[in-house]
Protein backbone atom coordinates (compact mmCIF):
# COMPACT_ATOMS: atom_id res chain seq x y z
CA UNK A 1 0.00 0.00 0.00
CA UNK A 2 1.18 3.61 -0.51
CA UNK A 3 2.96 5.28 2.37
CA UNK A 4 3.98 8.86 3.09
CA UNK A 5 7.62 9.87 3.43
CA UNK A 6 7.82 12.86 5.77
CA UNK A 7 10.51 15.37 6.63
CA UNK A 8 12.54 13.82 9.49
CA UNK A 9 13.69 15.74 12.56
CA UNK A 10 17.45 15.58 12.01
CA UNK A 11 18.56 17.88 14.86
CA UNK A 12 17.01 18.60 18.28
CA UNK A 13 16.29 22.22 17.34
CA UNK A 14 15.16 21.57 13.76
CA UNK A 15 11.68 22.84 12.89
CA UNK A 16 11.98 22.85 9.11
CA UNK A 17 14.52 21.97 6.43
CA UNK A 18 15.29 22.73 2.81
CA UNK A 19 15.55 19.88 0.28
CA UNK A 20 18.97 20.48 -1.26
CA UNK A 21 19.12 17.44 -3.55
CA UNK A 22 17.09 14.34 -4.35
CA UNK A 23 19.22 11.26 -5.01
CA UNK A 24 16.18 9.44 -6.43
CA UNK A 25 13.59 10.48 -8.98
CA UNK A 26 9.98 9.48 -9.41
CA UNK A 27 9.71 5.83 -10.40
CA UNK A 28 13.11 4.80 -9.01
CA UNK A 29 13.46 1.75 -6.80
CA UNK A 30 14.84 2.34 -3.33
CA UNK A 31 16.52 -0.01 -0.91
CA UNK A 32 16.88 0.25 2.82
CA UNK A 33 19.94 2.30 3.69
CA UNK A 34 20.18 4.13 0.36
CA UNK A 35 20.43 7.92 0.50
CA UNK A 36 17.13 9.48 -0.60
CA UNK A 37 17.78 13.21 -0.28
CA UNK A 38 19.95 15.86 1.37
CA UNK A 39 18.44 18.37 3.79
CA UNK A 40 19.84 21.75 4.84
CA UNK A 41 18.95 22.00 8.52
CA UNK A 42 19.59 24.69 11.11
CA UNK A 43 22.99 23.10 11.77
CA UNK A 44 24.33 21.45 8.62
CA UNK A 45 23.43 19.66 5.40
CA UNK A 46 22.45 16.11 6.34
CA UNK A 47 21.74 13.03 4.23
CA UNK A 48 18.54 11.07 4.90
CA UNK A 49 18.42 7.37 4.02
CA UNK A 50 15.53 5.03 3.25
CA UNK A 51 14.25 2.83 6.06
CA UNK A 52 12.45 0.28 3.84
CA UNK A 53 12.57 -1.08 0.30
CA UNK A 54 10.10 0.25 -2.26
CA UNK A 55 9.61 2.78 -5.04
CA UNK A 56 9.48 6.58 -5.17
CA UNK A 57 6.12 7.28 -6.84
CA UNK A 58 5.65 11.01 -6.34
CA UNK A 59 7.90 13.77 -5.00
CA UNK A 60 5.87 16.36 -3.08
CA UNK A 61 8.78 18.63 -2.06
CA UNK A 62 11.12 19.33 -5.01
CA UNK A 63 14.72 20.49 -4.68
CA UNK A 64 14.98 23.96 -3.17
CA UNK A 65 11.64 23.77 -1.35
CA UNK A 66 11.19 24.05 2.42
CA UNK A 67 9.28 21.54 4.50
CA UNK A 68 8.43 21.50 8.18
CA UNK A 69 9.22 18.48 10.34
CA UNK A 70 6.69 15.66 9.66
CA UNK A 71 5.43 17.40 6.50
CA UNK A 72 5.00 14.98 3.55
CA UNK A 73 7.85 15.14 1.02
CA UNK A 74 7.14 12.06 -1.10
CA UNK A 75 4.83 9.09 -1.65
CA UNK A 76 6.29 5.58 -1.78
CA UNK A 77 4.85 2.16 -2.60
CA UNK A 78 5.99 -1.42 -2.15
CA UNK A 79 5.58 -2.25 -5.85
CA UNK A 80 6.21 -0.20 -8.99
CA UNK A 81 2.67 -0.55 -10.43
CA UNK A 82 0.60 0.16 -7.33
CA UNK A 83 -1.95 2.96 -7.82
CA UNK A 84 -1.66 6.18 -5.81
CA UNK A 85 -4.49 8.14 -7.46
CA UNK A 86 -6.84 8.17 -4.48
CA UNK A 87 -4.13 8.20 -1.82
CA UNK A 88 -4.10 11.21 0.51
CA UNK A 89 -0.62 11.79 2.03
CA UNK A 90 -0.60 11.58 5.81
CA UNK A 91 0.14 14.79 7.67
CA UNK A 92 -1.21 17.11 4.97
CA UNK A 93 -2.83 20.01 6.75
CA UNK A 94 -6.28 21.10 5.62
CA UNK A 95 -6.33 24.48 3.94
CA UNK A 96 -7.75 27.25 6.13
CA UNK A 97 -11.13 28.65 5.02
CA UNK A 98 -10.97 31.70 2.79
CA UNK A 99 -12.00 35.04 4.20
CA UNK A 100 -15.02 35.32 1.91
CA UNK A 101 -16.37 31.88 2.90
CA UNK A 102 -19.15 31.53 5.47
CA UNK A 103 -18.04 30.05 8.81
CA UNK A 104 -19.36 26.67 9.94
CA UNK A 105 -23.02 26.56 11.05
CA UNK A 106 -22.26 25.79 14.67
CA UNK A 107 -19.87 28.72 14.91
CA UNK A 108 -22.71 31.13 13.99
CA UNK A 109 -24.50 30.38 17.23
CA UNK A 110 -21.46 31.03 19.36
CA UNK A 111 -21.01 34.47 20.80
CA UNK A 112 -17.97 36.33 19.57
CA UNK A 113 -15.22 36.06 22.10
CA UNK A 114 -13.06 39.09 22.78
CA UNK A 115 -9.62 38.90 21.24
CA UNK A 116 -6.91 37.90 23.68
CA UNK A 117 -4.75 40.79 24.76
CA UNK A 118 -1.12 40.46 23.80
CA UNK A 119 1.23 39.71 26.66
CA UNK A 120 2.93 42.80 28.01
CA UNK A 121 6.15 40.77 28.20
CA UNK A 122 6.10 39.83 24.52
CA UNK A 123 8.80 41.51 22.46
CA UNK A 124 8.27 41.64 18.72
CA UNK A 125 10.43 43.16 16.02
CA UNK A 126 8.76 46.08 14.23
CA UNK A 127 7.91 45.46 10.61
CA UNK A 128 10.18 46.91 7.94
CA UNK A 129 9.66 47.33 4.24
CA UNK A 130 12.31 48.85 1.95
CA UNK A 131 11.47 51.94 -0.06
CA UNK A 132 10.48 51.19 -3.68
CA UNK A 133 12.97 51.98 -6.47
CA UNK A 134 12.93 55.49 -7.93
CA UNK A 135 11.07 54.72 -11.15
CA UNK A 136 11.21 58.35 -12.40
CA UNK A 137 14.93 58.73 -11.70
CA UNK A 138 16.88 60.53 -14.42
CA UNK A 139 20.41 59.24 -14.94
CA UNK A 140 23.06 61.92 -14.52
CA UNK A 141 25.47 60.36 -17.03
CA UNK A 142 24.14 59.48 -20.43
CA UNK A 143 27.34 57.93 -21.74
CA UNK A 144 30.46 56.32 -20.37
CA UNK A 145 33.90 58.02 -20.52
CA UNK A 146 34.98 55.31 -22.97
CA UNK A 147 32.23 56.36 -25.37
CA UNK A 148 33.12 60.05 -24.99
CA UNK A 149 36.86 59.48 -25.36
CA UNK A 150 38.48 61.04 -28.45
CA UNK A 151 39.82 57.82 -29.95
CA UNK A 152 39.57 55.70 -33.04
CA UNK A 153 36.90 52.95 -33.10
CA UNK A 154 39.63 50.30 -33.03
CA UNK A 155 41.30 51.87 -29.97
CA UNK A 156 37.94 52.07 -28.19
CA UNK A 157 37.21 48.43 -28.94
CA UNK A 158 40.59 47.21 -27.68
CA UNK A 159 40.36 49.42 -24.58
CA UNK A 160 36.93 48.01 -23.77
CA UNK A 161 38.08 44.42 -24.20
CA UNK A 162 41.19 44.95 -22.02
CA UNK A 163 39.54 47.21 -19.44
CA UNK A 164 41.80 50.19 -20.17
CA UNK A 165 41.09 53.77 -19.10
CA UNK A 166 41.48 56.18 -22.04
CA UNK A 167 40.76 59.36 -20.08
CA UNK A 168 44.42 59.90 -19.17
CA UNK A 169 45.98 58.96 -22.51
CA UNK A 170 47.39 61.66 -24.81
CA UNK A 171 46.72 60.60 -28.39
CA UNK A 172 49.29 60.74 -31.18
CA UNK A 173 46.72 60.90 -33.99
CA UNK A 174 45.27 63.91 -35.77
CA UNK A 175 43.91 66.46 -33.30
CA UNK A 176 45.17 64.35 -30.39
CA UNK A 177 43.03 61.32 -31.24
CA UNK A 178 44.03 58.15 -29.35
CA UNK A 179 45.38 55.53 -31.70
CA UNK A 180 45.95 51.80 -31.25
CA UNK A 181 49.69 52.34 -30.58
CA UNK A 182 48.84 54.79 -27.76
CA UNK A 183 47.14 52.07 -25.70
CA UNK A 184 50.52 51.02 -24.30
CA UNK A 185 50.33 54.15 -22.12
CA UNK A 186 46.79 53.44 -20.87
CA UNK A 187 46.20 52.29 -17.30
CA UNK A 188 43.88 49.54 -16.20
CA UNK A 189 40.50 50.94 -15.22
CA UNK A 190 39.48 50.67 -11.54
CA UNK A 191 36.69 51.76 -9.26
CA UNK A 192 38.75 54.73 -8.05
CA UNK A 193 39.95 56.07 -11.40
CA UNK A 194 38.77 59.60 -12.18
CA UNK A 195 36.52 59.71 -15.20
CA UNK A 196 36.48 55.94 -15.77
CA UNK A 197 33.06 55.15 -14.28
CA UNK A 198 30.60 53.56 -16.67
CA UNK A 199 27.09 54.88 -17.11
CA UNK A 200 24.74 53.53 -14.40
CA UNK A 201 22.27 50.91 -15.54
CA UNK A 202 20.34 50.17 -12.32
CA UNK A 203 17.65 52.45 -10.89
CA UNK A 204 18.55 53.68 -7.35
CA UNK A 205 16.74 51.70 -4.69
CA UNK A 206 16.62 48.50 -6.74
CA UNK A 207 16.99 45.44 -4.54
CA UNK A 208 16.52 41.68 -4.41
CA UNK A 209 15.30 39.63 -1.46
CA UNK A 210 16.59 36.18 -0.66
CA UNK A 211 15.17 33.66 1.78
CA UNK A 212 17.05 32.85 4.93
CA UNK A 213 18.65 29.42 4.91
CA UNK A 214 17.50 27.13 7.75
CA UNK A 215 20.87 27.63 9.45
CA UNK A 216 20.80 31.43 9.08
CA UNK A 217 17.21 31.54 10.34
CA UNK A 218 18.12 29.46 13.41
CA UNK A 219 21.16 31.65 14.08
CA UNK A 220 19.04 34.79 13.92
CA UNK A 221 16.37 33.41 16.24
CA UNK A 222 18.83 32.05 18.81
CA UNK A 223 21.06 35.11 18.93
CA UNK A 224 18.13 37.54 18.98
CA UNK A 225 16.72 35.63 21.95
CA UNK A 226 20.19 35.56 23.52
CA UNK A 227 20.70 39.32 23.27
CA UNK A 228 17.11 40.04 24.31
CA UNK A 229 16.77 37.81 27.37
CA UNK A 230 20.32 37.13 28.60
CA UNK A 231 21.80 39.90 30.79
CA UNK A 232 25.23 40.21 29.17
CA UNK A 233 28.22 41.81 30.85
CA UNK A 234 31.75 42.07 29.47
CA UNK A 235 35.27 41.74 30.87
CA UNK A 236 38.20 42.92 28.73
CA UNK A 237 41.89 42.03 29.10
CA UNK A 238 44.96 42.96 27.06
CA UNK A 239 47.49 40.13 26.75
CA UNK A 240 51.21 40.40 26.09
CA UNK A 241 51.44 38.12 23.05
CA UNK A 242 55.21 38.34 22.51
CA UNK A 243 56.04 35.12 24.44
CA UNK A 244 53.34 33.22 22.51
CA UNK A 245 54.71 34.51 19.19
CA UNK A 246 58.22 33.40 20.16
CA UNK A 247 57.10 29.89 21.15
CA UNK A 248 55.07 29.51 17.96
CA UNK A 249 58.09 30.52 15.87
CA UNK A 250 60.26 27.97 17.72
CA UNK A 251 57.70 25.24 17.03
CA UNK A 252 57.47 26.33 13.41
CA UNK A 253 61.23 25.91 12.98
CA UNK A 254 60.82 22.30 14.08
CA UNK A 255 57.99 21.76 11.56
CA UNK A 256 55.32 21.82 14.27
CA UNK A 257 52.62 24.16 12.95
CA UNK A 258 50.01 25.47 15.38
CA UNK A 259 47.87 28.58 15.32
CA UNK A 260 47.45 31.28 17.94
CA UNK A 261 43.86 30.09 18.30
CA UNK A 262 45.17 26.69 19.37
CA UNK A 263 47.05 28.39 22.21
CA UNK A 264 43.85 30.23 23.22
CA UNK A 265 41.82 26.99 23.23
CA UNK A 266 44.38 25.24 25.42
CA UNK A 267 44.59 28.23 27.77
CA UNK A 268 40.80 28.45 28.09
CA UNK A 269 40.52 24.72 28.75
CA UNK A 270 42.95 24.97 31.67
CA UNK A 271 41.34 28.19 32.94
CA UNK A 272 37.89 26.54 32.88
CA UNK A 273 39.32 23.73 34.98
CA UNK A 274 40.55 26.36 37.45
CA UNK A 275 37.23 28.27 37.41
CA UNK A 276 34.40 25.75 36.85
CA UNK A 277 31.71 28.37 37.54
CA UNK A 278 32.39 29.77 34.05
CA UNK A 279 32.01 26.29 32.56
CA UNK A 280 28.27 26.53 33.13
CA UNK A 281 24.97 27.27 31.44
CA UNK A 282 21.41 28.36 32.11
CA UNK A 283 18.24 26.34 31.53
CA UNK A 284 15.62 28.97 30.70
CA UNK A 285 12.84 26.35 30.62
CA UNK A 286 12.95 25.76 34.37
CA UNK A 287 15.16 28.66 35.47
CA UNK A 288 18.06 26.55 36.72
CA UNK A 289 21.85 26.71 36.42
CA UNK A 290 23.64 23.99 34.46
CA UNK A 291 27.04 22.88 35.78
CA UNK A 292 28.83 21.06 32.97
CA UNK A 293 30.98 18.18 34.19
CA UNK A 294 33.22 18.13 31.10
CA UNK A 295 35.08 20.94 29.36
CA UNK A 296 33.85 20.92 25.77
CA UNK A 297 34.89 24.04 23.87
CA UNK A 298 32.88 25.18 20.84
CA UNK A 299 34.82 26.96 18.09
CA UNK A 300 32.91 29.44 15.91
CA UNK A 301 33.49 28.60 12.22
CA UNK A 302 32.04 30.61 9.33
CA UNK A 303 30.61 28.69 6.38
CA UNK A 304 28.57 29.79 3.36
CA UNK A 305 25.25 29.04 5.06
CA UNK A 306 26.09 30.93 8.25
CA UNK A 307 27.90 30.06 11.45
CA UNK A 308 28.48 26.70 13.10
CA UNK A 309 30.32 25.75 16.26
CA UNK A 310 32.15 22.39 16.11
CA UNK A 311 33.31 21.15 19.50
CA UNK A 312 36.63 20.08 21.01
CA UNK A 313 35.41 17.55 23.58
CA UNK A 314 37.43 17.06 26.79
CA UNK A 315 39.62 19.97 25.70
CA UNK A 316 41.46 20.10 29.04
CA UNK A 317 42.81 16.58 28.46
CA UNK A 318 44.26 17.33 25.01
CA UNK A 319 47.69 18.78 24.30
CA UNK A 320 48.40 21.60 21.88
CA UNK A 321 49.13 19.28 18.95
CA UNK A 322 45.94 17.26 19.44
CA UNK A 323 43.87 20.43 19.66
CA UNK A 324 45.49 21.84 16.50
CA UNK A 325 44.83 18.67 14.49
CA UNK A 326 41.24 18.36 15.65
CA UNK A 327 40.41 22.03 14.95
CA UNK A 328 41.71 21.71 11.38
CA UNK A 329 39.74 18.52 10.83
CA UNK A 330 36.50 19.95 12.24
CA UNK A 331 36.85 23.20 10.26
CA UNK A 332 37.32 21.26 7.03
CA UNK A 333 34.31 19.03 7.70
CA UNK A 334 32.19 22.07 8.63
CA UNK A 335 32.96 23.85 5.34
CA UNK A 336 32.20 20.65 3.41
CA UNK A 337 28.92 20.16 5.31
CA UNK A 338 30.05 16.77 6.65
CA UNK A 339 29.90 17.35 10.41
CA UNK A 340 28.02 14.71 12.37
CA UNK A 341 25.49 15.92 15.00
CA UNK A 342 27.70 14.81 17.88
CA UNK A 343 30.47 17.06 16.52
CA UNK A 344 28.50 20.30 16.91
CA UNK A 345 25.71 19.58 19.42
CA UNK A 346 26.36 20.76 22.97
CA UNK A 347 29.50 22.43 24.22
CA UNK A 348 30.09 24.17 27.54
CA UNK A 349 32.03 27.29 26.40
CA UNK A 350 32.59 29.06 23.07
CA UNK A 351 35.58 30.85 21.49
CA UNK A 352 35.10 33.26 18.58
CA UNK A 353 38.29 34.52 16.91
CA UNK A 354 38.29 37.29 14.29
CA UNK A 355 41.98 38.05 14.58
CA UNK A 356 42.76 36.37 11.26
CA UNK A 357 40.56 38.99 9.57
CA UNK A 358 42.55 41.88 11.01
CA UNK A 359 40.00 42.66 13.75
CA UNK A 360 41.60 43.87 16.97
CA UNK A 361 38.58 44.16 19.26
CA UNK A 362 34.95 42.97 19.29
CA UNK A 363 32.31 41.59 21.64
CA UNK A 364 30.48 38.32 21.02
CA UNK A 365 26.90 37.25 21.75
CA UNK A 366 26.49 34.32 24.14
CA UNK A 367 25.56 30.98 22.56
CA UNK A 368 22.74 29.63 24.78
CA UNK A 369 22.46 27.62 26.92
CA UNK A 370 26.15 28.34 27.60
CA UNK A 371 26.94 31.10 30.09
CA UNK A 372 30.05 32.62 28.48
CA UNK A 373 31.86 33.22 25.19
CA UNK A 374 35.37 34.60 24.58
CA UNK A 375 36.02 37.04 21.72
CA UNK A 376 39.65 36.98 20.52
CA UNK A 377 41.21 39.80 18.53
CA UNK A 378 44.31 39.82 16.37
CA UNK A 379 47.89 40.37 17.53
CA UNK A 380 48.93 44.01 17.19
CA UNK A 381 52.40 45.59 17.17
CA UNK A 382 52.46 48.46 19.66
CA UNK A 383 54.80 50.07 22.19
CA UNK A 384 54.59 48.56 25.67
CA UNK A 385 56.17 49.40 29.01
CA UNK A 386 58.61 46.70 30.13
CA UNK A 387 60.95 46.37 33.10
CA UNK A 388 64.56 46.01 31.94
CA UNK A 389 66.41 44.09 34.64
CA UNK A 390 69.89 44.97 33.40
CA UNK A 391 69.13 48.67 33.72
CA UNK A 392 66.73 48.21 36.66
CA UNK A 393 64.22 50.55 35.09
CA UNK A 394 61.04 50.59 33.04
CA UNK A 395 61.35 51.36 29.33
CA UNK A 396 59.00 51.69 26.38
CA UNK A 397 59.86 48.88 23.96
CA UNK A 398 58.26 47.34 20.84
CA UNK A 399 55.66 44.76 21.84
CA UNK A 400 52.83 42.57 20.61
CA UNK A 401 49.43 42.55 22.28
CA UNK A 402 46.12 40.71 21.94
CA UNK A 403 42.68 41.82 23.17
CA UNK A 404 40.33 39.34 24.85
CA UNK A 405 36.69 40.11 25.65
CA UNK A 406 34.67 37.72 27.81
CA UNK A 407 30.86 37.92 27.51
CA UNK A 408 29.08 36.46 30.54
CA UNK A 409 25.51 35.63 31.53
CA UNK A 410 25.03 37.55 34.78
CA UNK A 411 22.39 35.05 35.93
CA UNK A 412 25.16 32.45 36.22
CA UNK A 413 28.52 34.25 36.35
CA UNK A 414 29.34 37.24 38.55
CA UNK A 415 31.83 39.94 37.66
CA UNK A 416 34.49 38.60 40.00
CA UNK A 417 34.21 35.10 38.49
CA UNK A 418 34.59 36.51 34.98
CA UNK A 419 37.57 38.62 36.04
CA UNK A 420 39.35 35.69 37.68
CA UNK A 421 38.81 33.51 34.64
CA UNK A 422 40.13 35.98 32.08
CA UNK A 423 43.16 36.74 34.29
CA UNK A 424 43.91 33.01 34.33
CA UNK A 425 43.69 32.90 30.53
CA UNK A 426 46.08 35.86 30.42
CA UNK A 427 48.51 34.09 32.71
CA UNK A 428 48.58 30.97 30.56
CA UNK A 429 49.00 32.90 27.29
CA UNK A 430 51.80 35.10 28.65
CA UNK A 431 53.60 31.97 29.88
CA UNK A 432 52.95 29.66 26.94
CA UNK A 433 55.54 27.05 27.92
CA UNK A 434 53.00 25.72 30.41
CA UNK A 435 50.64 25.04 27.50
CA UNK A 436 53.10 22.60 25.95
CA UNK A 437 53.08 20.16 28.86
Amino acid sequence: MPTTLTMPKLTPTMEEGTIVKWHKKEGDAIKSGEVLFEVATDKATVEHSALDDGYIRKILAPEGSEAKVNQPVAITTETADESIESYQPEGTAAEPPKQDEEPAAESKTEEAKPAAKPSTNAMTEPGFEPEPPLQDYKFEFATSPQEKAFATPLAKKIAKEQGLDLSGVKGSGPGGRVMKQDLALAQKGSSVSFGSQKAPKVIPGTFQEEKLSPMRKAIGQRLQASKTFIPHFYVTQEVNASPMVQVREQLKKMDLKVTFNDFVIRACALALRDHPVVNSGFNSANQSIIRFETIDISIAVTIDEGLITPIIHHADYKNLGQISAQVKSLATQAKEGKLQPEQYKGGSFTISNLGMFGINFFTAVINPPQAAILAVGGIVDKPVVEFVESAEEYRVVPGKTMELVLSCDHRVVDGVDGAKFIKSVQGYLENPAILLV
